[in-house]
């Protein structure tokens, strides 16, 4: 397949292209400061930009741009950003595959957040939209794909939860800390998380360019747990003890801002669903082994 990337320089993005060329696809890579490369082409999503001759000889796009969500602190002109590059961005490559004869898949970036706070309630993607910002966020954003899908295009929402690397995300910043011996639960530590390991992320994203899904789907492992076992969890992959004591919600909302709680004190317990049904099978089935996996690296560099 010659599939269409955008976001190909992100977390997900570049393991995501580096895969998907093993594996013998070709990947044309959509940058913002123009062609760099044989392999680029140019567009422009804040201004919703994107030719839609530029789509014509692709296959599938698979569209990850965004800016990061709790890369700085939510002021209200840090959310018009984070919104804004997920509606705008997303709307170019929707309208530009409506106006092109060419891709008939379109696997969109979304969130969990899309759900809001689950509590301890098991959900899968039939699951109820939910409150605050992210959740808002995420409805615009999937929205956005509406004129693709109007023109007969396959739309997949992927609603990613924690991806678990050690490279950066919630792992990569608080790898220091639990190496340290300084890793602790987070606010009350009985909030579910509902994580993945980045090569099934990766993984799923390639085997969603083929499968007969379309619609929303759960990119997160199948065993969700407490913010209190992620910790103990966490601990044992860098061999190192955990403290008792969790770090106070108050603590954290001082410390990063509005965030805190919707990205952090939150409780998802999502299952991936739609995922397992579609016939994915995990690498990473456990948290255990996941974290394994996203911290070797990290401590073999």
């Amino acid at each position: 397949m010659k599939i269409g990337v955008t976001g190909a320089s992100g977390l997900i993005g570049t393991p995501l292209v580096r895969s998907l060329r093993a594996q013998g696809h070709e990947v044309v890579r959509f940058v913002r400061s123009g062609a760099a490369g044989a392999d680029a082409r140019a567009w422009d999503p804040s201004t919703r930009r994107l030719a839609p001759e530029s789509l014509t000889d692709l296959d599938a796009v698979v569209h990850l741009a965004g800016a990061g969500v709790g890369d700085k602190r939510w002021t209200a002109a840090r959310k018009r950003v984070v919104l804004d590059s997920r509606v705008d961005g997303t709307t170019a490559v929707a309208e530009a595959m409506a106006a092109a004869q060419g891709p008939r898949v379109l696997l969109s970036a979304s969130a969990i957040g899309w759900y809001g706070d689950t509590g301890d309630r098991v959900t899968d993607e039939t699951g109820p939209p939910g409150q605050g910002f992210l959740a808002e966020v995420c409805r615009q954003w999937e929205a956005a794909t509406a004129p693709a899908q109007t023109a007969g295009v396959r739309v997949a929402h992927l609603r990613t939860g924690l991806v678990l690397s050690g490279e950066g995300g919630l792992v990569g910043k608080q790898l220091l800390l639990f190496k340290a011996g300084l890793g602790a639960p987070l606010g009350s530590g009985r909030q579910w998380m509902s994580w993945i390991s980045l090569d099934d992320e990766v993984a799923a994203i390639g085997h969603l360019l083929t499968a007969d899904v379309e619609g929303p789907v759960n990119l997160v492992g199948p065993a969700p747990v407490t913010n209190r076992e992620f910790t103990k969890a966490l601990g044992r992959a860098v061999r190192r003890p955990t403290l008792p004591i969790p770090v106070p919600g108050a603590a954290l909302g001082l410390a990063v801002g509005e965030f805190a709680r919707e990205g952090i004190l939150v409780g998802q317990r999502l299952v991936p669903a739609v995922l397992s049904r579609s016939g994915f099978r995990f690498a990473h089935a456990d948290v255990d082994t996941a974290l394994r996996a996203a911290v070797r690296p990290a401590a073999a560099a």
